[in-house]
C-alpha cells in the first residue's frame, strides 16, 4: 500500500464569501475534494481559519485565510491490490477506460475478495487507493465484457459521477437476442429487486425509472444483434428489459432461455446451445473527460467468443 498523499493548500475568504460557510466555500475552491471529505479534514483541524480550528458551519469573514494541511488516505473500502492484465483503451491524467473481459468480476462481495478489477485498478495506478471502489465510475457484470470508465482523482471521480447521473456518459451496447426483430424501439419499465430472490431485478409498477434504447444492427439464424443504449443504468437493465419485450439476451443464464430456437442446423444449435454467457459487450462510451474538458469516444471490438456465435448464426449458413 502506497503512502497517503499530503496536501497542502490555502486561500484568503474573498468579500463574496462573508457570511457563507467554511465547508460551502472550500468546496468551491477545491472541487477536486467532495464537501463530506473537506468536512472531515475541518471537524479533524486539518483545515484552519486564522490558524484556528473550527466547525464545517463556521460563518467566513472577508479577509480570513483558510489553509489546509491533511493526508489524503486511502479508502477504507478497498481491497488489496494484485497484479492483472489489464487493457487500457484510453488514458489521460483524469481517468481511463478499460476493456473488461467476460468472467472478471468487478469489486469485491461476498465470495469474490480477491482477483477482482478493483484490484487489478490499484496495481495499475496506486494513487487509486485514494478512491471509492478504485475510482470505478459505473459496473458491468461479471459475464458482461466491454468499456468500464475509471476517475483517476477525487476531483474526476465527482464530476464523472454527476456527469452519469446527468445523462452525459453515453454507454452503447451490442447484444445478441433470441428472435428476429423487425424494428427498434424502447423500453420504458420500471426495476426493482425480485419479491424472493434479491439478486434479481423485475419489472415492477414501485421500481426505479429504467429506459433502455435499442435499434437492429443485423438479423441472423434465429436471433438478432441489437445496438442499445441506456438512458438510465439499474442492475441488470438490459437483461430484464430484453426479457420483459421477450427477446431475452442469448446465453443469459439468469433471464434467458434454455435450448436452442427451431430453424438452426446442428452446428448453429450446437454453437448457441455451447455459449456460455450472456452475449452482451458494452462496445462505445462516449463522455467528456475532466482533462481540459475534451470530448471522448472510446470503442470495444466484440470479444471472439461473441463475433464466432455471429458468424455461425450468419443467415447464409
Amino acid at each position: 500500500m502506497s503512502a497517503p498523499e499530503h496536501i497542502r493548500r490555502e486561500f484568503p475568504a474573498e468579500p463574496a464569501d462573508a457570511g457563507r460557510r467554511l465547508d460551502q466555500v472550500a468546496a468551491e475552491r477545491w472541487p477536486e475534494f467532495s464537501r463530506s471529505r473537506l468536512a472531515e479534514w475541518i471537524r479533524a483541524g486539518a483545515m484552519r481559519v486564522d490558524g484556528r480550528a473550527v466547525k464545517p458551519n463556521h460563518r467566513l469573514e472577508p479577509g480570513q485565510k483558510v489553509e489546509l494541511d491533511a493526508e489524503l488516505q486511502p479508502h477504507a473500502g478497498n481491497p488489496e491490490a494484485e497484479p492483472m492484465a489489464l487493457d487500457v483503451l484510453y488514458q489521460d491524467r483524469e481517468c481511463l477506460v478499460i476493456d473488461k473481459p467476460a468472467g472478471l468480476v468487478v469489486h469485491p462481495g461476498s465470495g469474490n475478495r480477491e482477483g477482482t478489477l478493483v484490484s487489478g485498478l490499484l496495481h495499475l495506478d496506486p494513487a487509486l487507493e485514494a478512491l471509492p471502489r478504485a475510482g470505478l465510475v459505473h459496473r458491468l457484470d461479471k459475464e458482461t465484457s466491454g468499456c468500464l470508465l475509471v476517475a483517476r482523482t477525487p476531483r474526476a471521480h465527482r464530476e464523472l459521477v454527476d456527469a452519469l447521473k446527468r445523462r452525459a456518459v453515453h454507454r452503447h451496447y451490442l447484444a445478441l437476442v433470441w428472435g428476429q426483430m423487425i424494428a427498434g424501439g424502447h423500453v420504458d419499465a420500471p426495476l426493482g429487486r425480485h419479491p424472493v430472490d434479491r439478486r434479481q431485478q423485475v419489472v415492477r409498477a414501485d421500481g426505479r425509472p429504467a429506459v433502455t434504447h435499442y435499434r437492429v444492427e443485423r438479423r441472423l439464424a434465429g436471433s438478432t444483434l441489437l445496438r442499445l443504449e441506456l438512458e438510465t443504468g439499474r442492475t441488470h437493465q438490459i437483461r430484464v428489459h430484453m426479457r420483459h419485450i421477450n427477446y431475452p439476451i442469448v446465453g443469459d443464464p439468469v433471464y434467458g432461455r434454455r435450448g436452442s430456437p427451431a430453424g438452426l442446423n446442428e452446428a448453429q444449435r450446437e454453437a448457441w446451445r455451447g455459449f456460455s454467457r450472456q452475449a452482451l459487450h458494452a462496445f462505445r462510451l462516449e463522455f467528456t473527460s475532466p482533462d481540459g474538458q475534451r470530448p471522448v469516444a472510446v470503442e470495444s471490438r466484440l470479444p471472439e467468443d461473441i463475433e464466432n456465435l455471429l458468424d455461425i448464426l450468419d443467415l447464409n449458413n
